[in-house]
């Protein structure tokens, strides 16, 4: 079975690495972006099968790099992972079109599964 390949983006370094090292067990981080933007140009680019991104970040928000993103045509599929444990975010989230949305503070114990869950709803 092939590796699933990841994307993550997030405004801080720490949690990418973190984020990171949590997922080269079963994944191929295949990129990192740290503002929307940069997460729009490489899952344009790179064609990851998930997209790891946050809700808070610089030049674009989350919510509006998935929008685009599914306005390109794009099949990759996302999961926010985000501080916001809010069910406004979630939905918003969920309309926009990401299949998981995990809250930082359960990164250990929800994480892994969500991009499994994410890569399985694609196949």
């Amino acid at each position: 079975m092939d590796r699933i390949r990841v994307l993550l983006a997030d405004d801080h370094e720490a949690m990418l690495d973190r984020v990171a090292g949590l997922l080269a067990i079963e994944c191929d981080v295949v990129g990192t972006a740290t503002d929307g933007q940069q997460a729009l140009d490489a899952a344009v680019e790179l064609k990851p099968d998930v997209l790891v991104l946050d809700i808070s970040m610089p030049v674009m928000n989350g919510i509006e790099t998935a929008r685009r993103l599914k306005e390109a045509g794009s099949e990759t599929r996302i999961v926010f992972l985000t501080v916001h444990d809010d069910p406004g975010f979630a939905r918003e989230a969920l309309e926009v079109g990401a299949v998981g949305y995990v809250i930082k503070q359960r990164i250990a114990s929800e994480l892994v599964a969500a991009v499994k869950k994410a890569h399985a709803n694609r196949q």
